[in-house]
């Protein structure tokens, strides 16, 4: 990704968008129970027997169901999925696996899961970016994610699109924790124009506007938030039009 040149007095101002990623502009297809379901195939005959005890156990255990707990010491890639092993061995052992068994299937889920055949883009995420693009506008990505996303960004040709890319697995804070947001405001300082846009109301929306930061919810119901879009075609009314 290339980084971003500093906005000084005597560069041109330029308008942002922060755009979350998994869920805005691409997802993984079957998500997190999908990949362990499909390392789960590798030990029992039925595991679909198992599918909904092992999803139970994926509800809690990673970092952005726990926002508010900063996470810096796991900042490196080996050491953020070492921190979920014991997540993937509680999932695999509800779906029937042996202790012994489940620690080494554990292992497996990290390439499973960052795999990019199984990572797509919506319909509407380059056509947009490419529209807005031309119309002054650039993109930048900040999203909880896994330590391999920008990896995952360059297998789905999304890296051309983007200027830089901020990661909670990389800055030790979820968002909508304040401090999520820092690389990305010190970017948007003095720019004549920055917004949020994303699919969760909550992490995206509501943490975007604690900072300062107007944002668009899309993918979703409304859920009371100001600007809402069912999809991402529908940024670009807002932002070339409404005033935050």
């Amino acid at each position: 990704m290339v980084r971003a040149a500093n906005l000084g007095q005597n560069t041109l101002i330029v308008r942002f968008l922060v755009w979350d990623f998994d869920g805005t502009l691409g997802y993984r297809v079957g998500r997190w129970s999908s990949a362990l379901h499909s390392v789960l195939e590798e030990a029992i005959p039925d595991p679909d027997r198992t599918q909904e005890a092992l999803n139970a156990q994926l509800r809690t255990g990673f970092p952005w169901h726990t926002p508010e707990v900063p996470h810096p010491q796991l900042s490196s890639p080996d050491s953020w999925w070492n921190a979920l092993l014991p997540v993937f061995v509680r999932a695999f052992e509800a779906g029937g696996v042996g202790p012994p068994a489940s620690l080494v299937l554990a292992g497996k889920v990290r390439e499973a899961y960052v795999d990019p055949r199984h990572w797509r883009l919506f319909d509407d995420a380059v056509p947009i970016l490419r529209d807005l693009s031309s119309r002054g506008w650039t993109h930048l990505i900040l999203s909880n994610h896994v330590p391999e996303l920008p990896e995952i960004l360059r297998a789905l040709g999304l890296e051309d699109h983007i200027l830089q890319v901020f990661n909670s697995a990389e800055s030790g804070y979820e968002k909508p924790h304040p401090r999520a947001f820092d690389g990305v405001l010190e970017i948007v300082a003095g720019a004549e124009a920055a917004w949020m846009v994303g699919d969760n109301p909550e992490a995206d929306i509501r943490g975007a506007e604690a900072v300062g930061l107007p944002a668009i919810l899309v993918r979703g119901p409304k859920r009371g938030t100001r600007y809402h879009r069912e999809d991402l075609y529908g940024v670009l009314d807002v932002v070339e039009i409404a005033q935050p």
